[in-house]
């Protein structure tokens, strides 16, 4: 039986860990980085010495290709990093591919269907969430382009020219799903389930939707020793309420999966002697039920209102970005668990609570994920791991479900 070989793809996830590692042993890649432009061409070298076609498109989506003709297979994930991240987070999905990749040309397994390994870009969405697979997939808007901003204020079209692209030439990455016959993507977990179930392969079913928003709640500055407590109209408690409240609404309200988040506040004029004149939190909610995360949303907004009148104050609910729940192709699931049972590996059928590329490729062709067990359920941090030997069993049943798709 075919299989790859885990040290070749440990030498490559340790080298592509190289670029971008911080003094404190993550990874900071963020797309169109330096490091990120310096672990493209790395990749595109691999991919090349692999024997592999290779092409960048206007996105920066980095493709290797397999065989000629179409329909073709498509796998991959991302390199781009989140700051101070992990060495395994959409690194793993396209190291393996292309060890599969490399794997079956060395075999000269014959393929009745190409295979192509991608690297998409901007996944972890610093100016754009999956902004590499929404364009490739025809959901970019052109008029978009040119508000997409870094939360430092980074123009995405700014970034992009640094790197050697035109931003505004990006929706020409768009495919013909007809090029597609599918796609399947391993990730490791980013979460406990697998690992504390013992089951060494996630089979995802559904990929989360996610809604971001920015909740802005303005008050007044005044003296904060001497106006009285009750007359106060502070931004930072109507913030402070509403989040607490919006978490509960979201526990207590959801499906049970349902989470939310604030993952930044900004309190201004933020001094100790003056009342918070303005709060903005960053709130994210992700539920794999369509119609929860629209009403969620939809209540939250409402939420935040109420939260604003009781207090006296002004809010506004600024939607940054949407990303639909997906369902993934049960042909796709079919032929990763009869890579799995080839194999003898135990499948588990499972949600994806975190975003992934994959929810776009799902909308134009039959998409499915792999998943691993991730160490303590840790992701999106410095010491995020996987046992080798999970890292091993998951590329093999990714190249097996490739052959199962392409042959």
């Amino acid at each position: 039986m075919v299989k790859i070989s885990l040290s070749r793809l440990r030498q490559d996830l340790t080298a592509l860990a190289h670029f971008g590692r911080a003094p404190g042993g993550g990874v900071s890649r963020p797309a169109w980085s330096p490091a990120h432009e310096e672990a493209r061409a790395w990749l595109l070298a691999r991919m090349k010495q692999a024997g592999l076609e290779t092409w960048v498109d206007p996105t920066g989506n980095t493709f290797g290709k397999l065989g000629d003709g179409a329909p073709a297979v498509l796998t991959g994930s991302h390199i781009d990093s989140v700051p101070d991240g992990g060495p395994l987070d959409g690194a793993l999905g396209v190291l393996a591919g292309l060890e599969c990749l490399r794997t079956i040309r060395e075999a000269a397994v014959p393929l009745k269907r190409p295979l192509t390994v991608v690297a998409w870009s901007d996944e972890e969405g610093r100016y754009q969430s999956l902004f590499g697979s929404r364009a490739f997939t025809g959901k970019l808007k052109m008029a978009d382009i040119p508000k997409m901003r870094a939360p430092d204020g980074d123009r995405l079209v700014d970034a992009m020219a640094r790197a050697g692209f035109n931003a505004l030439e990006a929706p020409r990455a768009a495919v013909d799903p007809r090029t597609l016959a599918a796609y399947v993507e391993l990730h490791i977990e980013q979460g406990p389930h697998l690992e504390a179930r013992g089951i060494p392969i996630g089979v995802v079913e559904g990929i989360v939707g996610i809604r971001r928003n920015r909740i802005v709640f303005q008050g007044e500055p005044d003296h904060a020793g001497t106006t009285p407590m009750a007359r106060r109209k502070d931004a930072f408690l109507a913030a402070a309420e509403y989040a607490l409240r919006a978490r509960e609404l979201v526990v207590k309200g959801g499906s049970g999966r349902s989470v939310t988040n604030f993952g930044a506040v900004e309190v201004k004029p933020g001094v100790t002697n003056i009342v918070p004149a303005r709060a903005a939190l960053l709130q994210e909610m992700r539920e794999l039920d369509p119609e929860v995360l629209a009403r969620l949303d939809r209540e939250c907004a409402a939420l935040a209102g109420r939260v604003a009148k009781r207090r006296r104050i002004r809010v506004t609910v600024q939607r940054l970005s949407r990303n639909e729940p997906a369902r993934l192709a049960h042909e796709v699931q079919r032929a990763i668990e009869a890579a799995a049972a080839r194999l003898q590996l135990r499948t588990l059928r499972m949600a994806s609570g975190a975003g992934h590329d994959a929810q776009n490729l799902a909308t134009i062709t039959k998409a499915g994920m792999i998943f691993i067990p991730s160490k303590g359920g840790r992701s999106h941090r410095p010491d995020e791991a996987s046992d080798p030997r999970a890292i091993e069993r998951g590329a093999n049943v990714l190249l097996h479900t490739l052959l199962n798709l392409a042959s």
